[in-house]
Parts: C-alpha cells; structure tokens; sequence
C-alpha cells in the first residue's frame, strides 16, 4: 500500500532581497518577521482587527488562541516544550515536534492539543494557522492511522538567517517590540508504514520564537518560506 503523505510545509527558497524577510499572510493572520535597512528587527501583527495601540498583549496565558476540540481520550501527544530563554534551543526542540507524529497512538486533536502548549501566549503575535498548516487533516490523519504511518525527527543544527543577523546589528533595540526572533533550523524527517514501508528526506524550516526577558521562550508561527 502506498504510504499516505501530507503536505511537508517546505517552503521555497526565499527570492526577496537579502534585507528582507517577505511577508506572508496566511489564512488572514500575517505572520512578519520584516528584516528591513531602516532596522525593524521582529513584527508580527493581525491584518485584521489589530489590537489597539492602548492595549499591551498578556504576556503569558494562552487562552486567547483557539484551543483544538479535545475528547477525554485526547490527551496531548506532544513532548512538553523546554524551559530556554535560548531562541536557538527552543527552535531546534520546536522543529522536531513538528516534524514528529504518530498516527497510531494519537489522535489528530490530541496531537494539535500537544503543539498549542507550544504556542506564545500573546494573541497579538500567534499565528496559530501556520502551524496547524503543518498538521494533516483529520480525514487525512484517519487514512494514514490505517496505514500506521508515523514519523520522526532529527534536528541538525540552527541559525539565525544572516539577513536577520544583519538588520538586529544595524538597530539592536528594534526587537524589544515583540522579541520575535527568525531562526531556520535544518535536519532530516524519517517516515514509516505498515508492511516495512519507510524514507525519508532532509528539510528546512524557518520559525519565529518569541524569547522575552526572563521568560521562557515560546512558538509564534511557521514562516511560510526558509530563510537562509
């Protein structure tokens, strides 16, 4: 049988110029990490309803975003992030969690249930959508439990892209907004199914994390394109 495959989430290469990061609106959330020569480090905001400028985002609950419809039985299926202030660390950890699942033993909402713990708490900068992009679909989800099809992850090393390291040394302070940090991690995703069926590929993923000061970093989206 045919191994039942979902869309990876692998973006192109990034064709903008080397100073910026294209923004990308994704289901009618932007999610920008915006590299620019006038030194806007890390920004990411709705394109709609924006929160007025009167209003700070809450810093730590996260039940502003929309929680996945759990049953009883779906327990969490995702390792627990870590602790870090490192954007680097929790990106590595971030990415294999999201190239990692188990049709067999998980339940589609219970594996979305595992990556919202993941996620800033700060409605104004999650973009939610852009990693349950990365998640097959129920129905999807259903026909590779059938096949047994589970996947796992070895993450190989992180960075920041060099347009980012650029833009945050032109203007240090223009990340204190948000401290949304662009880091692209690369590694290798290996895929298994039932009658010894197996591959695997070598991916790149570029995500924003949130690291503010002495507080835990956390998940703010999947940008849509990897940035070297």
């Amino acid at each position: 049988m045919p191994k039942e495959r979902f869309p990876s989430g692998r973006a192109r290469r990034h064709d903008a110029p080397p100073s910026v990061l294209r923004r990308a609106a994704i289901g009618g959330i932007a999610l920008a990490v915006l590299l620019a020569v006038a030194g806007l480090v890390a920004y990411v905001t709705r394109t709609q309803s924006p929160a007025p400028a009167s209003t700070a985002p809450a810093p730590t609950s996260s039940s502003a975003l929309p929680s996945p419809a759990i049953t009883p039985h779906d327990e969490p299926a995702v390792a627990s992030p870590p602790r870090t202030t490192d954007p680097i660390v929790f990106a590595k950890a971030a990415t294999k969690v999201l190239w990692t699942y188990d049709t067999r033993s998980s339940s589609q909402t219970g594996h979305l249930a595992g990556l919202m713990r993941w996620m800033t708490g700060e409605k104004r900068y999650a973009d939610w959508k852009s990693v349950t992009d990365q998640v097959p679909t129920p129905v999807l989800w259903s026909r590779m439990r059938d096949n047994g099809q589970h996947a796992g992850a070895t993450v190989g090393e992180g960075h920041f892209p060099q347009a980012f390291k650029t833009a945050l040394a032109q203007d240090p302070g223009a990340i204190t907004e948000a401290y949304v940090y662009a880091v692209t991690v690369t590694g290798k995703q290996s895929i298994a199914w039932k009658g010894s069926g197996a591959g695997a590929e070598s991916r790149s993923t570029t995500l924003a994390v949130q690291c503010r000061p002495r507080q835990n970093c956390a998940l703010v989206g999947v940008l849509p394109n990897v940035a070297p």
